[in-house]
């Protein structure tokens, strides 16, 4: 049985015209897929054939980025909607279920910090994180916030200003800590807070993120005046301190606005070859109470475009209350209609869009401008210091080209117990933690009190990098055309690294070059190691290291690479450590499986508690019935079922 390869849609003209005439000229979402069915781009349009068709006309001046995905276009679908709103909505949606890559806009490069609010839990956590998007569908993300500094400040105040939680797990088992009676928590802990009643508190917080600290203040002003005319003197004075806190946080910059009962966001961007720094001006009430940062791809578009782009994936993730009546951009916008018909439509009342030329307005965009400049030239700065790294790197290791995928792997266990390894992944000299991966040893000489250092590397080098013998086996391992970063991750070798470093000296390194040796991939495989005394880097087949200097800046590069691989190995060894501990006594109580167990620690959290818990309160676990609760208890507490006979015998 044969398969026909289909062709893509610019080497075959007759079917790419047939196609492009069966799209309609109306409002819509269109699929771009390649020639394994695989969705490269969603996009939106007023009239689809007109813009389906720029993709392929001659000359049409595509970016880099657009023009490789043009090449690999086999197919093209697309679905109709009444209004361009609706195309705006419907592509938002498409693209956060299949997550396109040629649709990746912004650079998730961990620089800017948000706010997360965590409501898929009962009782609502508060935290800054640096990853957007991986929690619950419940949970909200503010930001990216420029000043992390300031960030903290805020969240360091509220916490002060109203009663949350402060720990993210309880400090004891049977009562709260040292914050409640301060008043600083509401025994979240003891839920001795019902979850709505908490969700109210949090509410309160989350309007300050939102920029709506002046409605919160009256707000809290009626609930004060309420609770002081039910002559309820204590709660008044908790709420007049809240009041206070809360002009205390917004005692921030002013801005000078001729209307300040407007809400307004501000934006612009500046950009070199590579870059596009995107600043986001949050003015509420005439204050300055937000500044976001956008890294984005400068060869993604034109800076109107870019600008649009960033709208839409920003004002996607918020709630309507935060999106402002007027925003003022930097550059027009090519869809800007569409995209204030769309926000007017999700807020409820009338958004704007404008493009100010003169007066304050246009001062506020220019002073936006200004911060995005200042963004741009620190990126630069740290590309730079980044791009001599890795050109210093290449230069130690003799390569060809710069490496933009490193793999860093480490071992770590205590004689030979609990074993694991660490995968951690550079890419263009940045740590890439979606790509980190850890091991656990299953080597059979690996056992507690004999360690294998070598045939552990050994196992673990294997095993990742089996599939690629098995493709090479068949004639399948074949690497992109070009060096393009795009062209790597659309390839089947998206993730075959151009250097691995080992943790090790020699013999680590020996031991990783037979099994490379043996899978056929030695030729393939670029592999160095890096010893930890004197910072030596050590090369296949060679008996001395390479002449470097510690501070070198490649070497450099390889000492973040192996610190990682070092932290990461640890910290999931300690896990392991740690769960073999917990489980060790609660293997030797009948009936009481691996599921059971992790259902009872999650609920006690240590053993110890779980010793003081009574039969009913163990029985409250899911998959705990009230006989197994009863074992349980009576294995911690033998003495008392021995009891029973030996009294009997006496009388």
């Amino acid at each position: 049985m044969t398969s026909t390869k289909v062709l893509t849609l610019v080497k075959d003209p007759d079917r790419l015209e047939s196609r492009l005439k069966e799209i309609p000229a109306e409002p819509g979402v269109y699929y771009m897929r390649d020639a394994n069915d695989h969705i490269l781009y969603i996009g939106k349009s007023k009239k689809l054939r007109s813009r389906v068709r720029s993709y392929f006309r001659d000359n049409q001046g595509l970016s880099p980025r657009i023009a490789l995905m043009v090449k690999q276009v086999a197919e093209i679908e697309f679905i109709v909607t009444d209004t361009e709103a609706e195309a705006l909505a419907l592509e938002a949606n498409l693209v956060k279920q299949h997550q396109p890559h040629f649709n990746v806009l912004l650079k998730d490069d961990k620089k800017y910090p948000y706010l997360c609010i965590t409501w898929s839990e009962a009782y609502p956590r508060i935290l800054i994180t640096r990853r957007r998007r991986l929690g619950k569908e419940k949970d909200r993300y503010y930001g990216p916030y420029v000043d992390t500094g300031l960030l903290r400040r805020t969240l360091h105040l509220v916490k002060r200003i109203f009663p949350l939680r402060q720990r993210p797990q309880p400090l004891f088992k049977d009562r709260p800590c040292l914050n409640y009676d301060i008043g600083r928590c509401p025994g979240v802990c003891q839920a001795l807070i019902t979850p709505e009643d908490y969700h109210k508190i949090v509410q309160k917080v989350a309007m300050i993120f939102q920029g709506r600290s002046r409605e919160l203040s009256d707000i809290l002003t009626a609930q004060m005046e309420q609770a002081a005319e039910a002559l309820n003197f204590e709660q008044a004075a908790s709420i007049r301190d809240q009041i206070a806190g809360l002009k205390l946080l917004g005692a921030d910059q002013k801005v000078s606005m001729a209307d300040d009962t407007i809400s307004r966001d501000a934006i612009a961007l500046a950009a070199d070859d590579q870059y596009a720094c995107v600043q986001l001006f949050q003015i509420r009430a005439g204050r300055l109470v937000g500044r976001l940062g956008f890294v984005a791809d400068a060869q993604s578009g034109s800076p109107g475009e870019i600008l649009q782009r960033v709208l839409e994936e920003h004002y996607q993730t918020v709630d309507a209350v935060e999106i402002p009546a007027e925003i003022m951009v930097q550059h027009e916008l090519p869809e800007g209609e569409m995209l204030a018909e769309f926000l007017s439509e999700a807020k409820g009342r009338k958004v704007t869009i404008v493009a100010p030329q003169r007066q304050a307005k246009a001062e506020m965009v220019e002073m936006v401008e200004r911060n995005a400049e200042y963004e741009l030239a620190r990126t630069q700065r740290f590309a730079d210091r980044n791009a001599q790294a890795m050109l210093d790197l290449a230069e130690i290791l003799d390569l060809p080209e710069l490496p933009r995928r490193i793999e860093g792997y480490d071992i770590s266990h205590i004689q030979g117990s609990d074993a694991v390894a660490s995968q951690v992944v550079f890419i263009d000299g940045l740590p890439a933690k979606q790509h980190y991966r850890h091991y656990k040893i299953k080597t059979p000489t690996v056992v507690s009190g004999h360690s294998d250092d070598f045939a552990s590397m050994a196992e673990v080098i294997r095993r990742r990098f089996r599939k690629y013998a098995a493709m090479k086996e068949k004639g399948e391992l074949v690497k992109a055309e070009t060096d393009s970063v795009l062209s790597r991750h659309v390839s089947a070798t998206a993730d075959f690294p151009d250097l691995v470093m080992i943790d090790g000296g020699k013999g680590q390194l020996s031991a990783v070059v037979a099994v490379l040796r043996e899978m056929n991939l030695l030729d393939d495989v670029k592999v160095v190691s890096l010893a930890k005394q004197r910072e030596e880097i050590f090369l296949p087949g060679e008996s001395f290291p390479l002449k470097t200097e510690a501070e070198q800046p490649g070497v450099q590069v390889l000492r973040r690479l192996r610190d990682e691989a070092h932290r990461f190995a640890v910290s999931f060894h300690r896990q392991q450590r740690s769960d073999r501990m917990r489980r060790s006594r609660l293997d030797e109580i009948p009936g009481l499986g691996h599921h059971r167990q992790k259902q009872l620690l999650a609920t006690f959290r240590s053993i110890d508690y779980l010793r003081e818990a009574s039969p009913a309160q163990i029985s409250t676990v899911p998959g705990i019935g009230p006989r197994l609760a009863q074992q349980i208890y009576d294995y911690f507490h033998p003495s008392q079922e021995v009891a029973a006979p030996e009294s009997a015998v006496t009388k």
